[in-house]
């Protein structure tokens, strides 16, 4: 065993094994040798290379559609993209909320009036619909006059006009609450401001307008919309690049140089991850990879990716310098010994990222392989540059490697932390492995038990307006979220044709009586009107009161040749699962309108519709692809290390951290969203950082005469201060995200965080005497064959 106190003999011992047999990295590692050959020459190509990143980053756009997340080739999403283009109004709809209990007010009628007649002049703008654009019964043979007066009534002749207001069934329920304390406004703009940098001027003018109109009324206005969620989501993936950047940079260097006592370490081991965003993010640009809700996160995790491996080989060529190699030579022995791990953290971040590609997601899809774009983009910098910026940056080697061998106790401390605790897991391995499994066993049942969750509300921003004012028009007007029913004609069907007539109103009246759906709109709604207001139901008085209505507002139900139409309600945003009963149930109702108008195609569809079919079996699909993962992990890392106990030394402390993040979801009652799923297939390849450094480790210190005891012990001292300063850093790399306005990034980067910590904890309790229980199990068995054959 070792002499509690002969850690700094060890470590000087250790660098000294030359490194034989067959790499587990198939010699990949030696990729860091050739920059180092000639490190001027190397730096000049970097610079050339970041560069030309820059300019990539430059081409980088921003993805902020709603419907990013489940964008595939299914026929659900098809028919819903065929149904967004041939009735784009829902894709640009700003919805002004503006509540308060003086709503109906005189004078805040008027200011509220007045708005609506601004807000008609900002630029982008194309129409517009509000309580004002409510009528009173036509007369015969003349078009109906506007419900609100040039000149407002006063006293008591007011009070019965409000009351008036409030029960039209124009706007009743639709524009204007039950109870007269909130007005929809819906302001339709041009789809060339909604897809440019205009919209960002379109909404300011909006707001501006709304603050000046409503100056001292009482009145709460804000805005929500698909046009406003994307601009708030385009500022957040903005803003949020940003802190990413700083913050993750910011930690990795404090760590690196309180750890390290100089600056040319810390550039050694904080450069080459930067430098790994810089270029990554560049090559991401240069694809032509936009920037979105997952792909936003792609900063720390190069930053996790990279700088793990990088303080990797800065602490094994720094223990190096201290026992007196030369730079080049400690920097190269460096890259030759930890090289091979380094090689293979990447390639199960690689797996991880590959598992993601099986996703019915796109864009799920796509950040899989931006992902497995950097891990290679930042395996190669990283092996590159840290022995390049060792040689050039290290200087006076022989007088440090003195200071430091009498005055090291920030890396002694961590290193006599380790040895306490690997005396004593493989003090008695079996009983502490059984325990291992028991807890895994628990948490792995906590975690199976984990139901699908997704809300719309997740993917924008909380901490701005639109999901406040979303939820205020869950409220009081039955929801924000539109579910649309598609009508499409036979071949040749008229759109005034009495049986289509007949098709649209049994639809309209289906989805008005369907449990939680509201605020019903359609052809059907003018034709209802017409015939009770003006006691006509006539063919040529509906066409003719099509005609004079607003293109913009036509658009919303009729299909511009007029062979196809939509029934639209409006839904709360509420959880996919208790939604989809509610688009189950719709869907059932209608089998009797499409069993008496055979030819009509009548299907549901809706941004909430796809997310409540999907969302729970993509979740689910995904789940199922991280156990797929496990198994892959575990036996590539078995090929890799030629061994079947590492192969199964790995599985317990590599499925700890996904469990125990589950158990944590379990307690605070979340369920698996997609952040969650994404963020535990992340983290199980990156979490396994610190098993295969230890496990690389244990290879080379089991030599002949040592016991297994003595190289785990003396693996986990080597590189057990290491693993524990790069789990800070990946932590800290990945908790930034906290700060996200975006709530689906928040739990994917505390969720990450919290990951990175339990893989720590299992790296150092239950890795050591599983892999120590195994050792011996193997050598038990080998030793029993041995036995019996000279006997047979």
């Amino acid at each position: 065993m070792l002499d509690k106190n002969s850690e700094s003999q060890v470590h000087v011992a250790a660098i000294e094994e030359p490194v034989k047999g067959t790499s587990i990295a198939f010699g990949l590692e030696r990729l860091g040798l050739i920059a180092v050959k000639a490190p001027i020459m190397s730096c000049i190509v970097l610079v050339a290379l970041m560069i030309a990143a820059l300019f990539g980053i430059e081409r980088i756009k921003i993805d902020d559609s709603l419907s990013q997340l489940f964008r595939s080739n299914s026929k659900d999403y098809k028919q819903y993209e065929a149904v967004t283009k041939r009735f784009p109004a829902t894709e640009f709809d700003v919805l002004v909320v503006v509540e308060g209990k003086t709503l109906l007010a005189r004078e805040n009628l008027e200011k509220l009036r007045d708005m609506v007649t601004d807000l008609q002049l900002v630029d982008g703008v194309r129409g517009l619909v509000s309580l004002f654009s409510a009528r009173q019964a036509p007369e015969p043979g003349k078009l109906p006059a506007a419900l609100f007066p040039s000149e407002l009534p006063e006293g008591a002749a007011y009070d019965k006009f409000a009351e008036t207001v409030k029960a039209n069934e124009i706007i009743r329920g639709k524009l204007l609450s039950e109870d007269g304390t909130l007005a929809l406004i819906v302001l339709s703009l041009e789809p060339n401001i909604v897809a440019s940098n205009d919209l960002t001027k379109a909404v300011g003018d909006i707001r501006k307008i709304m603050a000046e109109d409503l100056a001292g009324s009482g009145l709460n206005a804000q805005l929500s919309g698909v046009p406003v969620m994307q601009l708030e989501i385009r500022n957040a993936v903005k803003r949020d690049g940003l802190t990413y950047n700083i913050l993750g940079i910011l930690a990795g260097c404090i760590i690196a140089i309180i750890f390290f006592r100089k600056i040319s370490f810390m550039v050694v081991a904080a450069f080459p991850p930067i430098i790994a965003i810089l270029l990554a993010l560049g090559g991401l640009g240069w694809a032509n990879f936009n920037l979105n809700m997952f792909l936003n996160v792609m900063t720390p995790l190069i930053m996790v990716i990279s700088f793990s491996d990088s303080m990797q080989l800065t602490f094994a060529a720094r223990d190096r310098l201290i026992a007196g190699q030369d730079k080049y030579t400690a920097f190269k022995n460096a890259v030759l010994v930890v090289g091979p791990a380094c090689v293979l953290t990447h390639g199960t971040a690689g797996i991880s990222f590959i598992a993601l590609q099986f996703s019915d997601s796109e864009l799920i899809r796509k950040f899989g392989e931006a992902g497995l774009a950097a891990t290679i983009i930042a395996l190669i910098a990283v092996l590159s540059l840290v022995p390049v910026f060792g040689v050039l940056f290290v200087r006076n080697e022989k007088v440090m490697a003195v200071k430091f061998q009498g005055a090291d106790a920030g890396v002694q401390a961590l290193r006599n932390f380790c040895y306490w605790i690997a005396v004593r897991m493989v003090g008695r391995p079996g009983l502490f492995s059984l325990i291992a499994v028991l807890v895994v066993a628990s948490m792995g049942y906590v975690y199976a038990n984990l139901q699908p969750r997704y809300r719309l509300a997740d993917q924008v921003p909380d901490k701005r307006q639109a999901v406040e004012a979303s939820s205020r028009l869950d409220a009081k007007l039955t929801g924000a979220n539109p579910v649309d029913v598609l009508i499409e004609f036979p071949k040749g069907a008229s759109l005034y044709a009495p049986d289509t007539l007949k098709t649209i109103a049994d639809v309209h009246s289906m989805v008005e009586t369907a449990a939680g759906v509201g605020n019903v709109w359609s052809l059907e709604t003018l034709r209802r009107w017409l015939a009770e207001k003006a006691g006509s139901n006539d063919v040529a008085t509906l066409k003719e009161y099509v005609s004079v209505i607003p293109e913009h507002l036509v658009r919303r139900f009729i299909s511009a040749d007029q062979d196809a139409v939509v029934v639209s309600g409006r839904v709360p945003d509420i959880d996919s699962s208790a939604l989809l009963p509610v688009v189950n149930k719709l869907d059932k109702g209608l089998d009797k309108v499409r069993a008496e108008h055979p030819g009509y195609e009548i299907a549901v569809t809706g941004l909430s519709v796809i997310a409540a079919r999907n969302s729970s079996n993509m979740i689910e699909k995904l789940n199922r692809g991280l156990t797929v993962e496990f198994l892959l992990v575990a036996v590539f890392i078995g090929l890799a290390f030629r061994s079947v106990v590492v192969m199964f030394s790995c599985i317990l402390p590599g499925i700890f951290p996904v469990v125990a993040s589950g158990t944590v979801l379990a307690i605070m009652g979340e369920g698996l969203q997609f952040a969650s799923v994404v963020a535990l297939t992340v983290s199980f390849g990156l979490g396994l950082s610190a098993t295969i450094h230890f496990l690389n480790r244990l290879r080379l210190e089991r030599k002949p005469g040592v016991s297994a005891e003595l190289a785990v012990e003396r693996a986990t001292v080597l590189v057990g201060p290491a693993l524990i300063l790069t789990t800070v850093v990946l932590a800290c790399g990945l908790v930034v995200t906290v700060f996200s306005d975006l709530p689906s990034l928040r739990l994917f980067g505390w969720l990450s965080a919290f990951s990175m910590i339990a893989a720590l904890v299992a790296d150092l309790f239950i890795l050591r005497p599983t892999s120590m229980f195994l050792i011996n199990l193997s050598e038990k068995l080998r030793g029993t064959a041995r036995q019996a054959k000279p006997a047979e």
